[in-house]
């Protein structure tokens, strides 16, 4: 088994983990008698331990090596799953089902930093002398993208048809997890350094093209899925009734699953022109969120549906943009650093299904979902505006001297 593939499968099975409790939502809401706002709350928690798990895991690796983040952060994954199978305990769920996320944020955030520049340098020379230039980015987009779909799918399946519902999923986690642990152990490190022990640097500058293209599409690669498959199962709650738990299960794996077919698309539009794939993603996230309105406001499952499907393809294009970004921009000895601050953005987009909910009182979800569209246009506008600014390498912000500039201290 070639070195990326087995590293391919720890991003899979991470993301499986932190993604199976997206369809579970229904349960805890409907059994656990939890509210919207608490439910859409376990769902964003783990940003709480994303941010961390990203800024420090993405340069801690381009420091002290790949293998030394992402081995513990595999390990961390079967405790917390095993924390959210207490989730149908009484009296310890609420406190469970935070912990527990919590901890999936911390793990994903190392996985997705330092897994995806993992699998990028083995799919290059010496390791793979075969793969093309985009090889590193598209293996690790499907990879995530695989196990966000398959975590759901599973999870989902055996919450409606299994015995023990609120148990069962996260403990077919952990066998997987305890399987992909042994895989990896025997990976290379690509990132070997002769130079003195350096400090883990936690700033990094941002080409313009990062700040102008890159960052306003980052949010929308999360933030579309979170409306597929966080906030149309609460806007159909009324029309789906005892089947909400599979109409969850079926929007996330549409979602997911169109994010995987149209990644090798993404990559022929990027050869077309290096903005290109953000650009449509963007369009592609303006219309799927568009669908999701009209799904609420007519009671359609179908429309609901093809928005999640919209809103998968719209997934699948901006990740893959974002990815082959950082990684023409990106210095080797920062790409770590650079990739974390990357999805640290992506997961802003998980916040949207929080404040959604908020402001339900206030507004129907058909209204509601009229201004993510509008700012999803809004991001479009700036990258076509902003798509021919030059890449550059992203490097460590200098140390400023005391006194007068360019002088000495």
């Amino acid at each position: 088994m070639r070195a990326w593939v087995r590293v391919v499968a720890v991003l899979f099975v991470i993301a499986y983990g932190a993604n199976q409790f997206s369809p579970l939502m229904v349960l805890y809401r409907e059994q656990g008698h939890f509210s919207a706002v608490t439910v859409a709350a376990f769902f964003a928690v783990y940003i709480l331990g994303l941010a961390p798990g990203l800024l420090l895991g993405g340069p801690a690796s381009d420091v002290r090596g790949r293998r030394w983040v992402l081995l513990p952060a595999l390990v961390v994954s079967v405790p917390a799953s095993a924390v959210l199978a207490l989730g149908g305990v009484p009296g310890v769920s609420e406190p469970a089902l935070f912990a527990g996320r919590f901890l999936f944020g911390a793990v994903i955030g190392v996985a997705m930093a330092v897994g995806t520049t993992w699998v990028k340098e083995l799919s290059q020379p010496p390791w793979d002398p075969g793969a093309d230039a985009g090889a590193g980015a598209r293996r690790a987009a499907l990879a995530l993208s695989a196990g966000f779909g398959g975590g759901p799918l599973v999870a989902g399946l055996l919450a409606q048809w299994a015995p023990l519902p609120m148990e069962l999923p996260y403990l077919v986690h952990i066998v997987i997890t305890l399987v992909a642990f042994a895989a990896v152990l025997g990976v290379p490190e690509t990132r070997v350094t002769t130079a003195p022990r350096q400090r883990i640097r936690l700033r990094v500058a941002l080409p313009a093209r990062f700040r102008w293209v890159v960052a306003p599409m980052a949010p929308w690669v999360f933030g579309g899925p979170s409306i597929s498959f966080a906030v149309q199962p609460a806007a159909l709650a009324h029309v789906t009734g005892g089947l909400g738990l599979v109409f969850a299960t079926l929007v996330t794996v549409v979602t997911l699953g169109a994010g995987v077919a149209v990644q090798p698309w993404a990559r022929r539009l990027d050869r077309r022109s290096p903005s290109l794939t953000a650009r449509v993603g963007l369009a592609a996230t303006v219309t799927g969120v568009l669908f999701a309105a009209g799904s609420a406001a007519l009671g359609s499952v179908l429309l609901a549906v093809t928005a999640s499907a919209v809103l998968g393809a719209a997934y699948g294009l901006c990740l893959v943009a974002g990815l082959l970004e950082v990684q023409r921009m990106a210095a080797p000895e920062h790409l770590g650093a650079l990739t974390a601050v990357y999805y640290t953005i992506t997961y802003v987009g998980f916040l949207f299904p929080v404040v959604l909910a908020a402001l339900t009182p206030m507004a129907g979800y058909p209204e509601l979902l009229l201004g993510p569209a509008v700012l999803a246009l809004v991001s479009l506008a700036v990258v076509v505006r902003s798509g021919r600014l030059p890449a550059q390498s992203g490097l460590p912000e200098p140390r400023r001297a005391r006194g007068a500039a360019g002088g000495s201290s």
